[in-house]
């Protein structure tokens, strides 16, 4: 029996109140996808997604989901909560090759998704990764392709001042260790984890 399992949740009536100080997230069901070429930007675009100017940077499109750019021509999909994930999901369903230079890149099978809520977020990930995730360096918006916890992972900065949360994708074949890892890591502010529909509470 892993800490993945009902076991790891902290009860319920709690769980609102630990997003603001030290909670994860499994948002491995959740949609997300990647496009790469050099035509993926126009395409995203003609699809009604705002694109971020530079790599290594996100943006928060209106109905919640982020879209990462990961390279000059390689973008990462992130879906939102408050529609489940349909939006992501539907472009990638309705993606057909053709004479363009825009790729797929499915990601549902690949990247595990975990999300890391609260005001320690960054003292937690101090503790697994070398980069420096505190808000100053690392703002609302910023993208980081880097190593936590000896896993490659691309950790995503999707909150704000008031509320930081930062989300973490890596190979799905990790999904168990890289959580048993940020729980241990998270025990120090008293941390647990929470359930994807205590965001919608």
């Amino acid at each position: 029996m892993t800490r993945l399992q009902a076991e790891a949740f902290v009860p319920r009536s709690q769980q609102a109140e630990l997003l603001h100080a030290c909670a994860l997230t499994d948002l491995t069901a959740l949609a997300r996808v990647g496009f790469r070429g050099s035509d993926s930007a126009a395409y995203l675009q003609r699809r009604g997604y705002q694109l971020p100017t530079q790599p290594n940077q996100a943006v928060r499109q209106d109905d919640g989901s982020w879209v990462a750019r990961l390279s000059q021509a390689e973008y990462l999909l992130l879906g939102s909560l408050a529609d489940d994930g349909a939006r992501v999901a539907g472009v990638e369903a309705e993606w057909v090759q053709d004479a363009q230079r825009n790729y797929l890149l499915p990601r549902q099978d690949s990247h595990a998704w975990l999300q890391l809520s609260g005001v320690h977020g960054s003292a937690v990930m101090a503790k697994l990764c070398g980069v420096d995730l505190r808000a100053g360096a690392f703002p609302p918006g910023a993208v980081a392709q880097t190593s936590a916890a000896r896993v490659n992972v691309v950790v995503v900065n999707v909150g704000s001042d008031a509320r930081p949360v930062l989300q973490l994708l890596f190979d799905r074949a990790s999904l168990a260790y890289m959580c048993e890892a940020v729980l241990d890591a998270m025990d120090e502010f008293g941390g647990g984890m929470v359930e994807r529909g205590v965001f919608a509470a």
